[in-house]
């Protein structure tokens, strides 16, 4: 990152932690990193149109909430770019967060399974290359995830035919079928291993 630039702007000396290559001040008085804060009009322009043609199509709200995250992130942006104040340089950052929690909120099977995905494919990584000598509790912990990651696909699947055959078994062996119990199960027993 290149330092603060020592030509004086409308916003006063530089307070954020970020100052990118962009000389400051050459283009405007009024904007320390004018190209930076321009164009940032892609990341508002688009989502405000987009969150409006959400409306006026008449779908989910949660499209409109995540057009506006987008416009938000932007917004954020260019206040950064345009001020390059620590406030603003939040508002660029935090606005980040937020929108990835839209999504997270939205989508919560999709972003839940991702979230996964990644910690399995991350941690057999780790278990593998960083401490090798941990590697058969890595993959016994793989084992019990797929396991109930199985279990709980098939509770969900047969859910119909599960509770048909728990109504007719007694109720020791009706437990055995609740299937969503032994995800719990391997996910406590999970976290023990990777603690």
């Amino acid at each position: 990152m290149a330092p603060a630039a020592d030509r004086p702007g409308y916003w006063g000396t530089p307070t954020s932690t970020l100052d990118w290559c962009e000389e400051n001040y050459v283009v405007s008085y009024y904007i320390a990193e004018f190209w930076n804060t321009v164009s940032n009009l892609i990341m508002i322009l688009p989502p405000i149109y987009g969150a409006i043609q959400t409306c006026k199509d008449g779908l989910e709200v949660r499209y409109v909430w995540s057009f506006l995250g987008l416009a938000a992130v932007g917004i954020g942006s260019w206040s950064f770019h345009m001020t390059l104040q620590y406030e603003m340089q939040l508002l660029d950052e935090l606005p980040m967060i937020y929108s990835c929690c839209v999504f997270f909120y939205n989508f919560p099977q999709v972003m839940y399974a991702v979230l996964v995905a990644f910690l399995v494919i991350r941690s057999v990584f780790i278990v593998t290359w960083v401490y090798p000598w941990l590697r058969a509790l890595g993959f016994t912990s793989l084992s019990i995830f797929l396991l109930g990651f199985v279990l709980w696909n098939i509770d969900n699947i047969f859910c119909d035919s599960l509770r048909t055959t728990r109504q007719q078994l007694p109720p020791v062996f009706g437990a055995v079928t609740q299937l969503h119990a032994y995800l719990m199960i391997q996910i406590k027993v999970r976290g023990q291993h990777f603690l």
